[in-house]
């Protein structure tokens, strides 16, 4: 099967690491990168963003949790340069994951999709899980 090619928004990244139930689909996500069935799109910024964010400490994680995280991203993603997008969105900080987003047949896995344009390519985890679902079963 052909893995799905995909953005992942800070907000998953953080929320699998940090919630505790194993069958969700933040956790799904992550396991799905690990089995090659999505492969993480990247960027130098984004990858600098998912370290920023990791490491406030109210999220309280610890350092190793961080790092193979990361690890894990880098070692099974692709980077790629982003594509200009000149519409406004809602957070600005958002505008890295858009644009990576378009450099080719990508989706935009997010916990919130009003930051984004209404397109089928910019899911929930719940809604990617479904598409994965759909393609390995």
């Amino acid at each position: 099967m052909t893995p799905v090619f995909a953005v992942i928004d800070t907000n998953v990244v953080v929320s699998a690491l940090i919630s505790q139930n194993m069958f969700s689909p933040l956790k799904r996500v992550i396991a799905c990168i690990l089995k090659n069935q999505i492969i993480p799109i990247l960027s130098h910024e984004i990858v600098g963003e998912y370290n920023t964010v990791l490491n406030r400490p109210k999220f309280k994680l610890e350092k190793e949790t961080i790092n193979k995280m990361l690890e894990i991203l880098h070692e099974h993603g692709e980077y790629r340069d982003p594509t200009p997008y000149e519409n406004i969105l809602p957070d600005p900080k958002d505008r890295i994951f858009y644009e990576i987003s378009l450099t080719g047949d990508n989706f935009l896995v997010t916990g919130n999709l009003k930051h984004f344009p209404s397109t089928p390519k910019v899911v929930s985890p719940a809604q990617m899980m479904e598409i994965i679902d759909a393609m390995y079963t």
